[in-house]
Formats: structure tokens, sequence, C-alpha cells
């Protein structure tokens, strides 16, 4: 067991089931705060994880952990897919994505689906790419939720996630400690109401593997050719790897 899997939002019920109410609850503000505390970089880190699949060209498209529609929204946009499913254990977060999605004039392209991302619904070998951005961190069972995604690929098709991560040298390294135990979760705190939601990811942001730690599990679960690049000083690291 990997330490960000004891970790829950609350201190009653499955990690899953606290998840899901977690990011119900934070759904309407997820958005503003998502863009707000990173000073809108995220926007930044999912374009250059979408671009590592565009040499590939990928028709269909799988983006675990969607939320609200974000990173799904932008791979439609530059990769021009067929089909991309965006799938969730959040029906609020994927209501707040179908609304931007209609806006967009997408919904003949992106649709959303609630799954379990620990035991996909899709036979073997469905989707050209697998997609995530900041959400992986959530799993309750890592190795198994990577396992689904590398199974639901195609042979050869390729996985791209972004994810939060803790900078490694001096002075980003103090700094972001600083950052994300203070601000964060008391802005977070005030935005959301929700007590626990922000402190919940800071403390999974610190647990959960990174850098070589992460290709090493990736490798495991079935991926090859994997790679890793840390963006804005080590704050994310975007991966890729090839069934």
């Amino acid at each position: 067991m990997y330490q960000q899997e004891k970790i829950n939002p609350y201190h009653e019920g499955e990690k899953a089931a606290q998840v899901e109410a977690m990011f119900d609850n934070i759904a309407p503000t997820y958005d503003k705060l998502n863009h707000r505390l990173s000073w809108d970089i995220d926007r930044g880190w999912r374009k250059k994880a979408i671009l590592q699949l565009q040499p590939c060209q990928p028709q269909s498209i799988l983006d675990i952990a969607t939320g609200t529609g974000d990173f799904a929204i932008l791979a439609a946009q530059m990769l021009h897919p067929k089909r991309l499913v965006g799938a969730d254990i959040s029906d609020g977060m994927m209501a707040v994505g179908r609304q931007k999605v209609e806006r967009l004039g997408l919904q003949d392209t992106i649709s959303f689906a609630k799954e379990d991302c620990l035991a996909l619904s899709y036979p073997d070998g469905t989707f050209d790419a697998v997609t995530a951005a900041f959400g992986i961190r959530n799993f309750a069972d890592l190795e198994k939720g990577l396992s689904e995604m590398c199974r639901v690929l195609k042979k050869g098709g390729h996985l791209s996630i972004a994810e939060l991560t803790t900078p490694v040298s001096f002075p980003m390294k103090q700094l972001f400690y600083v950052y994300s135990h203070t601000i964060l979760p008391v802005y977070g705190r005030l935005i959301s109401k929700d007590t626990s939601a922000y402190s919940y990811l800071t403390k999974t942001i610190e647990a959960f593997p990174q850098g070589e730690r992460m290709m090493e599990i990736l490798k495991k679960v079935g991926f090859s050719d994997t790679s890793f690049r840390r963006l804005t000083f080590g704050i994310c690291t975007i991966y890729f790897a090839t069934k």
C-alpha cells in the first residue's frame, strides 16, 4: 500500500465514497479555486501533457478522473479525436463538465461516464490513449487503477498523466511547503466551505510517489517506454508511457 492510499478526506466510510463526497461538495467552486491557487499555471501543465500525445493522433481517448472536464475539453480541441470519454466517480464534478462541453458545442465528441476507476466497465484494448490530470493520487489502490488504465488501452496505445508533486530543490521545496500548508488549505476552506478537502489534497501531494518511483510502478503494471518531466520547479510532473 502506498502512503497516499491511507489518507482520507473525512473520518468515516471507505476511501472511494469519501473522495466521491468530497468532490461533489467542492464541485461548484472547483474550477475557480484550481485556477486561482495555481495562478492559472495549471492550464499550461494540461497543454504540455496533451502535446505528448499529438504525434500519436489518438482517435479514441479515455480521460480518467476527468472532474469538470478541463483536460478532456483541451484534449478534444488540440487532438481532434473521434471519441473522448471523461470518466469520474463524482456526478457533481461531471455535471459542471457537461455544462462546459455543451457551451462549447463539443457534445458530439465528449461524453461523460460515472466509473469506478479501479474497475472500469470497458473491454480490453478499447482506447488509443488514456489520460489523467491531477486525479490518480486519489485512487484507493494506485496499482489497480493504473492496471485498469493499461488494460483498456490498445496494444501500442499511450498514457499521459499530469500530477501535482513536491519540488525537490531549494528554495522552491521550502516555499511550496509553506504555501501548501497555509495559503492553499485556508483559501480552499473559505471558498469551498469544505473544512477538510484542501488539507486532504495537500497531504496526498506529499505522500504520492513521484518521478523515478512512479515510473517503476508504471512498468510494474504493464507499461513500457516510460518517461517523466518536471514542470514549474517540480510542482507538477507529467508522465508518458506506452502499452
